[in-house]
């Protein structure tokens, strides 16, 4: 047995899991919130313990040095050594086309993810900084790279190329990257598990804050909604999702936007926060359901785009055997799947509404006994999949 260490940093957070292997048993997780603010707040729950203190957390060494404090702790602690910890997995949001795998840290890979900043402005500083603690804080580990664009890398190039002049690809590396990669082979690897069908042909539905529908065939990434930045495709919490280029221009020579201001209004203030005021999808469906015409639209405007993919996802891959939602918003909004898989008949779904209205935490089939394409939820554990690669980097 060997305990792996997940930990996800973000520009103001670092979540953690503490992960036996290969039980698969969590022995401790949590979060550290609001890094850098005045009062910042440390979640942390194991099986005999769990708190939630709050105190100023300066940076990401800190947040870490006090994770590790409770998993230390003689009284309620996990581990007694961090040397009882040999390997670390860190969430990596842009690996580019550097990394199709993942790899074991070192000084070339560190240079590598700086130089993917560009690519990644939000995630890939915070993560970088979240190595570089852990190797501080724990210099006899090893330290692991799990790429949320590696599964992606698979994607064809008549699928992962867009229509510019070649320049901008060979010299720049302008292509479709993808995202939610850890999420989206983690499901599909449970999804083929489910279906005892090696050579499947399926999509991944992730929907959360950020959403993202990936074409899956035998076990391969061959197609994907989000691009080279994480926007486009899904209509999203407060990503707009696609759009036609000609706004883009419009707003700025037309309405005197600035392409940063653009940028803010596509990522920030558009999606079903822009069209209902509202970004948690569970207060645009109670609102949907008092009768709020906008909040009603803009569902129905979020399930026409993910039944859009679909059909061209089914056409691309020529077949499909099984549709499966995942994340928060895929395993628990019975409303969203309902929309969705409505009307599907004739690509062979179709949804049983008495399992699609059942509350479950486990993977679970929604669709009619005889629906020709199986319509799944199962919930996604990116940490469990990270800790699942940084075992086998070290086994």
């Amino acid at each position: 047995m060997k305990n792996i260490l997940v930990i996800n940093s973000g520009s103001s957070s670092l979540k953690f899991q503490l992960i036996e292997m290969p039980s698969e048993k969590v022995l401790a997780s949590g979060l550290v919130e609001r890094i850098g603010l005045e009062t910042g707040k440390v979640h942390y729950k194991s099986e005999k313990f769990s708190t939630s203190e709050e105190m100023q957390v300066k940076n990401h060494s800190v947040a870490l040095k006090k994770v590790t404090k409770y998993l230390m702790d003689p009284e309620n602690g996990v581990i007694s050594d961090p040397s009882e910890i040999p390997a670390i997995g860190h969430r990596v949001v842009h690996g580019g086309d550097a990394f199709s795998d993942t790899v074991v840290i070192d000084e070339k890979v560190k240079a590598t993810v700086k130089e993917l900043f560009s690519l990644a402005p939000l995630h890939n500083p915070p993560n970088l900084n979240g190595i570089e603690v852990a190797e501080e804080i724990f210099p006899q580990a090893k330290q692991v790279a799990v790429f949320d664009t590696a599964f992606h890398q698979s994607i064809p190039s008549e699928a992962n190329r867009y229509a510019i002049p070649n320049e901008f690809y060979e010299k720049h590396h302008i292509q479709v990257y993808g995202f939610h990669g850890t999420s989206h082979k983690y499901v599909s690897e449970k999804a083929t598990e489910m279906l005892s069908k090696a050579n499947s042909k399926l999509i991944t539905v992730h929907l959360g804050n950020g959403c993202s529908i990936t074409a899956v065939k035998n076990g391969k990434s061959v197609d994907h909604s989000l691009g080279f930045g994480p926007v486009n495709g899904l209509i999203m919490g407060t990503r707009s999702g696609d759009i036609d280029q000609s706004v883009i221009f419009y707003l700025i020579e037309q309405l005197g936007y600035t392409a940063k201001e653009v940028s803010d209004l596509l990522h920030h203030k558009s999606g079903m926060l822009g069209l209902t005021g509202y970004s948690d999808l569970r207060d645009i469906e109670e609102q949907a359901e008092k009768g709020n015409r906008e909040c009603q639209l803009a569902l129905d405007m979020n399930a026409y785009r993910i039944k859009k993919y679909i059909g061209a996802y089914a056409a691309a891959m020529n077949g499909l055997d099984a549709v499966v939602f995942t994340a928060g918003i895929g395993e628990n909004s019975n409303v969203i799947r309902k929309l969705v898989c409505s009307d599907m008949d004739y690509l062979g779904i179709e949804l049983d509404l008495e399992k699609n209205d059942e509350r479950s935490k486990e993977n679970r089939e929604i669709s009619k006994l005889d629906s020709k394409v199986k319509v799944l939820v199962i919930p996604t554990n990116e940490e469990l999949e990270i800790a699942k690669q940084t075992f086998a980097m070290i086994s």
